[in-house]
């Protein structure tokens, strides 16, 4: 495992001499810009390891995306590897259908303390909720971000973290409605405590979260990518690309539904990914990711 090889990977180019808050959001940009949120693997035939030797292998030199216990593991690597103060931390993703957080960790995050304050580094959310920059470790303060405002609410050691989302005007060019408009609503995401965890912790979920029936990334192969001015995403078969805030603090929203044979191509060419087993798209959950 080699810094420069993985710089080279995100097309990162700029200082890392000194682990300061504006090296390691130059960093973070680059890796959320250059390597995907998928799961793929699993609708491959192909398991999702928990081994950061693995992780490494499969982002940096094949070239593909990971989910977060891959993007953060490797992350975290980074980070250390740099000089900075890590911490693994486990969140619960919110459920919009059932409006509840679930009772098990599902998701992998990382704390970094640098110059007295605490930051929350995130790489492996993906989709429209993906932080585009670490976010301050601080309760009922908005921190604006391009794809929106962020913020964490704090209870009794529990941390909230939302989304403000903005209008949306959204365009399917699969169907006869053309367009229409979303209103402007907050979203929860998830919550966390600062119970430091150790990679072992999400063992089970890690498993738990690409074998069982009704997991999320069972039900659906996600791949999303977040591009300079908003995000693209492929979906089963739908295709969504996003512009963050095009105009009159709404964001553009294009879908379109793609025929099998167009599935490779578009992969390739808009997440640069290339698969080596036989990939079957799959989208049996009615839970939107947007």
């Amino acid at each position: 495992m080699d810094i420069k090889e993985y710089f080279a990977r995100i097309s990162y180019r700029g200082s890392h001499n000194k682990p300061d808050l504006a090296t390691m959001s130059d960093i973070f940009q680059h890796h959320i810009q250059a390597v995907p949120f998928e799961n793929l693997s699993i609708h491959c035939g192909e398991s999702i390891e928990l081994n950061l030797e693995a992780t490494y292998n499969k982002i940096v030199r094949k070239k593909r995306g990971g989910w977060c216990m891959e993007n953060n593991y490797l992350l975290s690597w980074v980070l250390k590897t740099l000089g900075y103060d890590v911490t693994f931390l486990g969140a619960k993703v919110y459920v919009s259908e059932l409006d509840a957080y679930p009772d098990e960790i599902d998701h992998l995050l990382l704390q970094v303390e640098l110059d007295g304050k605490s930051y929350i580094v995130d790489g492996g959310f993906g989709m429209a909720y993906q932080l585009w920059q670490p976010m301050e470790l601080i309760s009922g303060t908005d921190q604006p971000q391009t794809p929106g405002v962020f913020r964490f609410q704090e209870e009794s050691g529990t941390w909230y973290l939302e989304k403000v989302k903005r209008k949306q005007r959204v365009i399917n060019s699969s169907t006869s409605t053309s367009e229409n408009v979303e209103n402007e609503v907050c979203r929860r995401v998830y919550l966390f405590t600062l119970q430091p965890r150790d990679i072992e912790e999400f063992r089970g979920c890690n498993a738990h979260l690409q074998t069982a029936p009704d997991s999320l990334f069972v039900t659906k192969s996600i791949c999303s990518l977040q591009t300079a001015d908003g995000i693209r995403a492929l979906v089963g078969w739908k295709l969504t690309e996003m512009k963050y805030n095009y105009r009159d603090n709404t964001d553009l929203v294009e879908i379109r539904i793609l025929a099998d044979e167009e599935i490779e191509k578009t992969l390739k060419e808009k997440f640069n990914i290339t698969l080596d087993k036989k990939f079957v798209p799959v989208n049996t959950s009615r839970l939107s990711l947007f």
